[in-house]
C-alpha cells in the first residue's frame, strides 16, 4: 500500500514557475513508477509526465522543454518542476503511482494523491 500527498500548487502568473512534490509512503518507494495527471474543468484527466525506477522519464508534448520531473528515493518524493507557465496549465495536478514501469494511461496507476491546485493567470 502507498500513500501519496501533492503539494506546491497555487496561483502564479504567466511565465511563472511552481514546483509540486509527492510525498509517497512506504519502504519500497523505489519500486514504483511515478505519474502526475492534471485536470482542468470539464476536461478529462491528462497525463503530464511519468518517471521509473531508473529515473527513466516521459513528458506530454504540451510541457516538453517546460515541466522536469525528478524523484529522491531516499526521501520517498517525486517532483515536479513547472518553468513557463501558461493559463492553459490550470488544472488540479495529481501524483500516482504503480510498480515497475510508468505508464502514460491513468487507468494502470493504482495509488492516487488528493490532488493540488495550480493557477496559471495571464
Amino acid at each position: 500500500q502507498v500513500q501519496l500527498v501533492e503539494s506546491g500548487g497555487g496561483l502564479v502568473q504567466a511565465g511563472g514557475s511552481l514546483r509540486l512534490s509527492c510525498a509517497a509512503s512506504g519502504r519500497t518507494f523505489s519500486t514504483y513508477a511515478v505519474g502526475w495527471f492534471r485536470q482542468a474543468p470539464g476536461k478529462e484527466r491528462a497525463f503530464v509526465s511519468a518517471i521509473g525506477v531508473v529515473s527513466n522519464t516521459v513528458y506530454a508534448d504540451s510541457v516538453k522543454g517546460r515541466f522536469t520531473i525528478s524523484r529522491d528515493n531516499a526521501k520517498n518524493s517525486v517532483y515536479l518542476q513547472m518553468n513557463s507557465l501558461k493559463p492553459e496549465d490550470t488544472a488540479v495536478y495529481y501524483c500516482a503511482a504503480r510498480p515497475s514501469w510508468a505508464r502514460l494511461s491513468s487507468r494502470d496507476y493504482d495509488y492516487w494523491g488528493q490532488g493540488t491546485q495550480v493557477t496559471v493567470s495571464s
